[in-house]
């Protein structure tokens, strides 16, 4: 139920609107001056005003003014029998919903409270719903790496410096840059994320950059690059090892002199961003082949920063793991599962290709497919998804490898990846964009993956 503040010195006023709002089962106070109105909203829990603008010891705008300090998202309703255009005018530049004469038409007064309250409450779902968006999960971990990385991150963060972080792909190499925008002085402003990877070559300038209209064929109108965008804030250029030699370039430039020209434009655009780039390839290597520039790597690398894989934190994995545990169950609205010794120690012996990302589709698979408590023998039934997954109560073992066969850690590595990506392209119907998807990869790492490893369809 609503609760309705009236601020009015007209007792008759004041009865009047009570009888109206409570027939309509709002819940009302009234009082008959400003100052003690202003009192009320500081210690109550009010949904709207209405008050009075011509009032003894305090005028009804002060009560506004006042008002809006201590609430800014409350909504006023200004109510004046000497109502002007230039009174209503001066209301709303104060920041009032809307403003009303008196006698009051009740049909108008309902649908102005009405409309009133539906927009405060908008503004609270979407101050909690930007503050659930804008939420930076926490990094997890009590490894001496990521204890590293926490510590670089606060000694890094609040300076300018660019900053490179590598690692494998679900590392959570986005997770640090994220760290790092808000541990910066930047962090009211936004942070920019442009995937390289995703964006063709013939774009990716446009992109970056913007372009002016007709500067090709489907440039229609002008556009605003993420370069212009991130101005004051933070640009994250993920998987920039996959970036166009000629947006290397461009993004050289711009590095070196805090200046940008929109593809097809002349004039030159002053940015004030600071970069953050990662990449899951060597970029020394990259720059040995020929496909990176190393000017471009030592302007990005002033601090360096790497996210070990999860086969190389695995002590870490029980956190993940309850963390993930109470997320997952509070987003399916379940109890948290319990998850026994037996079934963390089969987790910390599974290779973890997929690195931290794994680690949460995995718990995600067995919340859905266990018991209350997760056992040892759930991690075995369903830690491989090609495997038969036949009852909760795990009558049927996990297939067994022949773990013989491979000369070293990596040689496994690669067989886990090919059997994975080969049994979900299967499952898609070799649907490439889908099977990206699923598997939470950009499109064109699933190429270099099918390429690498040489499936094919029908196999």
């Amino acid at each position: 139920m609503a609760k309705i503040l009236i601020i009015d010195d007209e007792r008759a006023i004041r009865s009047t609107l009570r009888e109206i709002l409570e027939y309509e089962n709002y819940e009302v106070d009234d009082v008959d001056n400003g100052v003690d109105g202003i009192s009320m909203i500081e210690t109550g829990d009010y949904d709207l005003v209405l008050c009075d603008i011509k009032m003894n010891r305090m005028d009804g705008m002060e009560v506004l003014t006042e008002g809006l300090a201590l609430k800014p998202d409350l909504p006023f309703i200004m109510i004046s029998g000497h109502g002007t255009v230039e009174t209503a005018v001066e209301a709303s530049k104060k920041g009032a919903f809307d403003f009303i004469s008196k006698p009051p038409d009740l049909n108008r007064l309902l649908i102005t409270v009405r409309n009133a309250l539906d927009r405060g409450s908008l503004v609270s779902e979407a101050k909690v719903l930007k503050r659930k968006v804008s939420k930076v999960r926490p990094i997890l971990g009590e490894s001496q790496a990521i204890m590293k990385i926490k510590e670089t991150i606060d000694r890094v963060g609040p300076t300018e410096a660019r900053v490179l972080v590598t690692g494998a792909n679900g590392s959570g190499k986005e997770l640090v840059a994220r760290w790092l925008h808000e541990k910066s002085s930047r962090a009211s402003a936004p942070l920019i994320e442009v995937n390289c990877a995703a964006i063709p070559s013939e774009l990716i300038e446009s992109e970056l950059f913007g372009h002016e209209k007709g500067s090709f064929t489907s440039a229609v109108k002008q556009r605003i690059g993420k370069f212009e965008s991130a101005h004051g804030g933070t640009l994250f250029l993920d998987e920039i090892g996959d970036m166009s030699h000629s947006a290397q370039a461009k993004v050289l430039r711009a590095l070196q002199e805090s200046k940008i020209t929109r593809v097809g434009g002349e004039k030159e655009i002053e940015v004030d961003v600071r970069v953050i780039a990662a990449t899951n390839k060597d970029l020394l290597k990259e720059i040995e082949a020929g496909n990176f520039r190393m000017d471009l790597y030592h302007r990005l690398s002033v601090i360096l920063i790497h996210v070990p894989p999860l086969v190389d934190r695995k002590d870490d994995i029980p956190l993940l793991t309850q963390n993930f545990l109470e997320e997952i169950c509070n987003e399916y609205g379940m109890p948290t599962k319990k998850v026994s010794d037996s079934a963390l120690e089969a987790l910390k012996a599974l290779p973890w290709t997929g690195n931290i990302r794994e680690l949460r589709n995995m718990v995600e698979r067995l919340i859905i497919l266990s018991d209350k408590t997760i056992t040892e023998n759930d991690v075995r039934s369903f830690a491989n998804p090609a495997g038969p997954v036949t009852a909760i109560n795990g009558s049927a073992p996990a297939p067994q490898t022949d773990f013989e066969q491979f000369a070293n850690f990596q040689e496994y590595k690669d067989f886990a990846e090919r059997e994975y990506i080969k049994f979900k392209l299967e499952k898609n119907n070799w649907n490439v964009s889908k099977t990206a998807d699923d598997i939470d990869i950009q499109r064109s790492h699933l190429y270099s993956k099918i390429e690498k490893y040489g499936l094919k369809r029908g196999e």
